[in-house]
């Protein structure tokens, strides 16, 4: 039996047709998301980190949209101050305060080291906390830790110290700003 050769013509025009669209797709589309910038411009008003709450970049702040993550219940959003790193954490917690702050505590010294003491923070919208310090080879970073109703607020900045240094006071301002609009404070 034999196949006719406008059948074969159109199968084979048909299949180029498939492989050049998957190419474009498999080459075009990282192609064009590597062109589009993954960090932008945050803005002067609050910002909905998640899970209800809300914080005021400081000025001039970039956010990393690769990996800003706001959700209802949860959330993330991660600024660029310079070349400090400016991240907010927000999950469903139920626990005291002591054992949100031993959590991050033991997320950060993977590869971090905790330096000095532990003090008490409140966010000027009435959240307690607390704050702390770490370090790692190069680099410095500040951690706080809230809780408000049923998530808790995590905060960590880092970079290098003298970067740190200079955005420190703008970060401390912003991470004052933070307000949790959810259920019970």
């Amino acid at each position: 039996m034999r196949v006719a050769r406008g059948t074969l013509l159109r199968n084979l025009a048909g299949s180029i047709g498939v492989l050049c669209t998957v190419a474009g797709l498999a080459f075009g589309l990282p192609a064009i998301d590597s062109a589009l910038p993954a960090v932008r411009p945050a803005g002067t008003g609050p910002y909905p980190v998640g899970g209800g709450v809300t914080v005021t970049p400081p000025p001039g702040a970039r956010l990393d949209v690769t990996l800003t993550r706001p959700r209802d219940t949860r959330g993330t959003a991660v600024f660029l101050v310079g070349t400090v790193r400016y991240v907010i954490v927000v999950a469903p917690f139920d626990g005291s305060l002591a054992a949100a702050a031993q959590r991050l505590r033991d997320k950060i010294t993977r590869g971090h080291q905790i330096t000095g003491k532990e003090f008490p923070t409140r966010t000027t919208t009435g959240l307690d906390g607390v704050e702390g310090t770490y370090a790692a080879s190069g680099r410095s970073g500040r951690y706080l830790v809230f809780l408000a109703g049923d998530v808790a607020i995590e905060v960590t900045v880092a970079g290098s110290a003298p970067a740190l240094r200079a955005a420190l006071a703008a970060i401390e301002a912003s991470t004052r700003t933070i307000t949790y609009r959810g259920g019970k404070p």
